[in-house]
């Protein structure tokens, strides 16, 4: 566990230019709070010590604004940004160095013990308010535009925006492994109404031509008359 640990304190370096020292870090950054309290309180629910988790991820919870519960099982190099009112539910599974920005939820759906919760693999980056749900997978290298809401699975090196979440790119431009440019996405709504727009345009000059080839007509008729 001290290896993992070692490699989310790093993640805050390598993903927040903010950051300015360890000391900072250790003292200052509530996502770092909470994935430590979380390795401990994960530790304890694979011992069977339900409760003691349970108050763990709770004390955690009301400490840093951000919930996740014993059960989620998340690989190393995790950050999260800022983190307020980020949720992570029971079945959730986490890659490596995956970074969630605050006000993202990792719900589940339906009220079995089953798997019921997302699965992100290596190298997602999920933006501020977006919601993750069901049991479905990101796959690696994924990017999740901010205020999506995303209920089918992704494939890998994609990226996904709006509500529902659609995959708007995938493969067609390298995709940094680590890009915290979240808000650089593409949005399929604005580029539909261009698309309409240059329709609406094009049938107009059409019609244009048509309307001056009538009347050309009706001249040469109204001449031979």
């Amino acid at each position: 566990m001290f290896r993992t640990l070692v490699e989310d304190f790093r993640a805050c370096f390598e993903r927040d230019p903010a950051a300015r020292s360890s000391l900072e870090v250790i003292l200052a950054y509530p996502g770092f709070h909470a994935i430590i309290m979380h390795r401990v309180a994960h530790t304890l629910e694979n011992w069977g010590l339900h409760l003691f988790a349970r108050l763990i991820s709770h004390f955690s919870r009301f400490v840093t604004g951000i919930e996740i519960h014993p059960g989620a099982e998340i690989g190393s190099g995790f950050f999260v940004d800022h983190g307020m009112g980020v949720v992570i539910g029971e079945t959730s599974v986490i890659g490596h160095d995956v970074t969630l920005f605050q006000g993202v939820t990792l719900g589940g759906t339906g009220k079995t013990r089953e798997k019921r919760h997302p699965t992100l693999e290596d190298n997602v980056v999920v933006g501020a308010g977006a919601k993750i749900l069901g049991d479905i997978t990101i796959g690696e290298g994924s990017r999740i535009g901010s205020g999506s809401v995303v209920v089918s699975p992704v494939p890998e090196n994609s990226t996904v925006v709006g509500i529902p979440g659609r995959v708007v790119k995938r493969d067609g431009e390298k995709i940094e492994t680590v890009s915290l440019d979240h808000t650089d996405l593409p949005d399929p709504v604005v580029e539909s109404v261009h698309t309409l727009q240059n329709r609406i345009d094009e049938l107009q000059h059409q019609l244009l031509e048509l309307e001056e080839e009538i009347e050309q007509r009706e001249d040469v008729l109204e001449r031979t008359e």
